[in-house]
């Protein structure tokens, strides 16, 4: 059986995820990193990480890690850390193409005795239901025999500079109690914060899926309460801070809901509910909610126009932020996307500022042209769309000064308080 002084570690996709881990584990241990995208392999090479989340000392004290964009590479690895993306398609079902691609990859190279470990977010049951057969197929190997498994669910946090890869406690499972056993030894490694070992890969996998799916459903309750308490005439920051005063309140605020995580992942838990036979409800439901939230801003938004007496048909709309989240430059699943097209039903105008963002990923991804520059007395509404600490540390007066006399400025994020904007969740 593989021991700890032999593991050589593949590392299978170097973004939000794979990245942070493999520079970890290239401090102490040999490490191949792989990555389709060329671009991104060479900026690696360089010392660089566009994504923000590995600083270039970082990746110069990950001494024993090396990048390629060829499989072939990968042979000698024994070890192979598959963080590839798991996201859904237009029917909001679960696509495991970069998944399945990636298993069929590692399948052609891995040898007698090596483990397979997935990290990418699944329904349970995923990784040895899908993953194995085609590890299997490519290889010739047989599955607890001739190659092991092992499930280790990330729990990255894109732009959280507290929260990182070592000090967050890692769930670990394996194929086999004496794999299980190999895996949570390598991951104490590099994690500092500890590790929980859980009875089998299923059991890992569902407890990845349903630390989103939670907080999906917090974050649906207090979109609700919003809709409600702003049908009422109640300031929703202000409620939440009265309730927060008692010791058990949770302390969830109203917003969008993108990202790659909680905007994705409980759509996973649904498909495989309905292929067992069981009909969700509180699941769906509260997708459907959160993924109405931008177009509830743009017609908040549109309202306070009309209440102002100003018309939304050919005004002049700045969003501040376009990132699923604040200080971060990751545009996956971004819900603001959904307040532009909303508003652009109504031929308004949109500008989009973000100083977090690449502009050609802006371009490539979503077709939209990013404001270099802010003008003074240009906006008809402005919409307060990410909490940059930009933002926040441009102040109310000067994000006024962008717009024309008698403008609305919709504040989605508290950043400021109710009395120095127009309007807020």
């Amino acid at each position: 059986m593989l021991t700890q002084d032999k593991v050589k570690i593949g590392m299978i996709g170097l973004g939000y995820v794979g990245l942070p881990l493999a520079v970890e584990f290239g401090k102490i241990m040999p490490v191949i990193g792989l990555d389709i995208i060329p671009e991104r392999i060479d900026e690696l090479k360089r010392g660089k990480d566009s994504s923000l989340e590995v600083t270039p000392d970082e990746l110069a004290k990950a001494t024993q890690l090396t990048f390629t964009c060829d499989p072939e590479e990968l042979k000698d690895c024994n070890v192979y850390i598959i963080t590839v993306p798991t996201p859904i398609d237009n029917h909001k079902r679960p696509d495991l193409s970069p998944l399945e691609s990636a298993s069929r990859t590692i399948g052609k190279i891995i040898s007698k005795g090596d483990v397979v470990i997935y990290e990418s977010t699944v329904y349970p049951g995923a990784t040895e239901e899908v993953c194995i057969p085609l590890l299997e197929q490519a290889s010739g190997l047989t599955f607890n025999e001739d190659f092991f498994a092992g499930y280790s669910p990330e729990r990255i946090n894109p732009g959280d500079k507290e929260h990182r890869v070592t000090n967050i406690l890692k769930v670990t499972s394996g194929s086999t109690p004496e794999i299980a056993d190999f895996v949570d030894d390598l991951y104490k490694t590099v994690i500092t914060a500890g590790t929980h070992k859980a009875s089998s890969i299923k059991v890992a996998e569902a407890s990845k899926v349903i630390e989103n799916t939670q907080r999906d459903v917090n974050i649906g309750l207090i979109n609700e309460l919003a809709q409600i308490f702003a049908h009422l005439g109640i300031d929703t920051q202000e409620v939440l801070e009265a309730a927060g005063t008692k010791w058990n309140f949770l302390p969830f605020r109203p917003g969008l809901v993108g990202g790659h995580c909680i905007g994705v992942d409980p759509y996973y838990l649904v498909h495989k509910a309905q292929e067992v036979g069981y009909t969700p409800t509180i699941i769906p439901a509260t997708r459907a909610l959160n993924d109405n939230m931008g177009q509830y801003v743009a017609q908040r938004v549109i309202r306070l126009m009309a209440q102002h007496r100003r018309s939304i048909v050919g005004a002049t709309v700045l969003l501040l932020g376009f990132t699923f989240k604040e200080n971060c430059p990751d545009l996956r699943n971004t819900r603001v996307i959904d307040i532009m097209e909303e508003l652009k039903v109504y031929h308004a105008n949109i500008s989009v500022y973000d100083p977090w963002i690449d502009s050609d990923e802006a371009k490539h991804e979503y077709n939209i042209t990013l404001e270099k520059t802010l003008s003074p007395n240009t906006y008809d509404a402005i919409i307060i769309a990410v909490a940059h600490d930009e933002f926040k540390a441009m102040g109310i007066k000067k994000i006024r000064a962008l717009c024309k006399p008698g403008a609305v400025i919709f504040d989605a994020k508290y950043l400021f308080t109710a009395n120095e904007t127009d309007g807020r969740l």
